[in-house]
This record gives structure tokens, sequence and C-alpha cells, in this order.
């Protein structure tokens, strides 16, 4: 099972939705990098259940707890471990479909895969599962920061057929947390917010579109051919429960455009560092980042359980109707941009470390 993440900065996380709890274990971060039980706590906050009226009424506090790895707020460069204890797990509310496959969910794929699966919310395949890696970017994402400066954001741009009218230039981290929907546009904000509560009061779920950005990204990360930055961060960011596609720069609307539209002339910024006009790549060219602002976005489908009657069948080959009860998020984006922010910190972190190597046997050469 694909429990693991990274070659330098690797992450394994484990731990099912209604288990014990939820954990990762960090190899290959630099000792010395400051980071206290806090900042990491603060990205959980924003991952956790039950923090507004639009996300699901399960109430986790997602306290993080660390075993190893950090000692007075400091790395030791030795393995980080991170435990993420369940406190409102209720696994009786799903003995309903113990036995049945949920429409839109993994429960047919899982059996099919395993022969064998755990129903009590989905186990390995809930959403639940992403604590682990909130935590774990968190790191990664202070390490980035102190290493070049590189700030990763982002927030929801659509929900449903909602579009938010924003300045991706100008985007902060307090616009993006000012409403509970994490949607910079105040105006769209509210429209989503009202659509999301509809939605949750008929029983029916939305879908949306996420952005992100990276400022500060240096020139040189990734390498050609499979461990492209664009090919991994795609990997890492659709590993996330419910995403559907993922695109950079312009994406989809490049290709509606000629060579001659698309192409990023370039030009000398202070007669030491090359940009381009428009930036129209998002940042990456040959799979590699270029210096400038990495960005994209991210589709997420709409939540797949819904609190209506649908036809399925059971694990016995017999056809039935099965209708969802309990406690979900009737649209996942809001609770989703804190996971896309780690997913990407975490790759960039390991493309760091891979791209300090490659500097160090660079000079190894030209010095021997």
């Amino acid at each position: 099972m694909g429990n693991s993440l990274g070659k330098l900065f690797k992450i394994s996380t484990f731990g099912e939705s209604h288990g014990k709890g939820l954990g990762v274990i960090i190899d290959g971060c630099p000792a010395g990098l400051k980071i206290s039980a806090e900042e990491i706590q603060q990205q959980l906050d924003r991952r956790k259940p039950g923090q507004s009226k639009i996300t699901t009424d399960r109430a986790e506090v997602d306290q993080v707890q660390i075993l190893s790895g950090i000692f007075d707020n400091t790395t030791l460069g030795t393995s980080i471990g991170l435990m993420i204890f369940n406190k409102d797990a209720k696994s009786t509310a799903y003995l309903n479909i113990k036995d049945l496959y949920r429409p839109g969910h993994a429960d047919l794929t899982y059996d099919a895969r395993y022969g064998f699966r755990d129903w009590r919310g989905g186990g390995r395949a809930s959403a639940r599962e992403t604590a682990a890696r909130v935590a774990a970017g968190a790191i990664a994402g202070k390490m980035n920061h102190e290493l070049t400066g590189m700030q990763t954001l982002a927030w929801v741009e659509q929900v449903h057929t909602i579009k938010a009218d924003i300045d991706h230039q100008t985007i902060t981290p307090e616009e993006i947390e000012k409403n509970i929907v994490r949607c910079p546009d105040s105006q769209a904000a509210e429209k989503m917010i009202t659509a999301i509560t509809d939605a949750k009061k008929q029983g029916n779920s939305l879908g949306g579109i996420i952005r992100f950005k990276v400022d500060q990204c240096p020139p040189g990360l990734g390498a050609p051919v499979f461990d492209k930055l664009t090919a991994d961060i795609a990997k890492a960011c659709m590993s996330i429960p419910a995403t559907r596609s993922i695109s950079f720069g312009l994406g989809e609307k490049a290709a509606e455009l000629t060579g001659l539209e698309h192409n990023d002339p370039l030009f000398l910024k202070n007669n030491q560092k090359i940009e381009s006009l428009d930036n129209r790549a998002g940042g990456i060219l040959g799979g590699i980042s270029n210096g400038e602002s990495l960005y994209g976005t991210i589709s997420f489908k709409p939540t797949a359980t819904i609190m209506h009657e649908q036809k399925t069948v059971t694990c016995n080959f017999q056809e039935t109707t099965f209708k969802a009860s309990g406690r979900h998020d009737p649209c996942v984006l809001p609770r989703a941009v804190p996971i896309v922010e780690a997913m990407l910190n975490l790759v960039l972190a390991d493309h760091l470390l891979r791209y300090s190597v490659a500097k160090m046997s660079r000079l190894k050469r030209i010095f021997h």
C-alpha cells in the first residue's frame, strides 16, 4: 500500500478514520530547524472537523503529540514522529454499510484490491487520513520558508458554479482566513457559504476548485523526464481524496492558444535576474522551476456521501438501496485548503533537498 511519499524528505503515514488515531514519520528533515507544536497545531486547526457550520459535525480537536525528533522546539535530524489521537470516532454509525458498497466511495475498489476493507468510515480511504499529512506539511513549509523564503498559499476559487474574482498577485494569508469558506473574494464567499449551507440542508453536496501559488520558489527544482516538479506535485495533490484534476499556469486555457500567444518572452530584471513577461507557464519549464511564482488549480468532486436514497449492491452481489446518515462535509474545499498547501510543501521540501545534494555534487567535481 502506498503510505509513503518523497525521496530525501520522506513521510510515511498511518492510521484509520475510526481507529485509535493517525500519525506520520518524517525522515530527512535537517537538524536545527526551529519548529514548535503550536506551529504544527495551527495548520491542523485549519483542517480539523467541526470548525464551522459548513463542515462536518464530527468533534475532533486533532491535538498533535510530538513523539520524537524534536527537542526544545528544534529538529534533531532524526526521525520525527507525530501522533493525533481520535476522540470522537463512532464506528457503530457505519454498521449499516458493513455489507454493501456506497456509491461514489472506495468501498468497492478497496474490496477488489485487498479482498477485505475497514468499513468504519472508510478506513485509510477516508479524508480523515490527511490530518497526518497536514502535520508533516507544517514542518516542510517551515523548512522551505527558512531556507528560501518560499510561501505557499491555497484558497477556494470556485464552489459549484460560483466563481471568485481575485487578483492572484496580491493574495495574503489573512485574506484567505477571513471567512469560513477560505475565499478571498468576500462577495463570492457569502454566495458560496449560502450554496454549501443549502446543499447541506438538502442532504446534497458540492464540488469546486482550489487555486494555489508558491512565491519565492527558487529556480532549479525538479528534474527532466520522470522526476519533473509538475509530475511530483500532480501525484501528491491528486492523492488528496476527492481530487479530479490539476493544472499549472494557464492550464486548459493553453490548449486554445498558439505558441506565439503562450510563450513567455524573457527579459532581464535589474540586469541580474531573468524573468518572463506574463509567467503563463506557472513557474515551471520542462519540469524544472524557473524562479517565478508557481501557480495552478486543483478541482474537487462533490462529497460522495449524500443523504438521498441511491441504488447499490451488497458484498454478496444483491441489489439494494442505501441512504447515508451521519457526519460529513457538504463541501470538502474549505478544509482541503491546508491539505493542498501541505502536499505542495512536502514535494517542494523533497526537491529542495534533492537540489542541494545535486549542487554539492557539482561543487565536488569542480574542486576535486
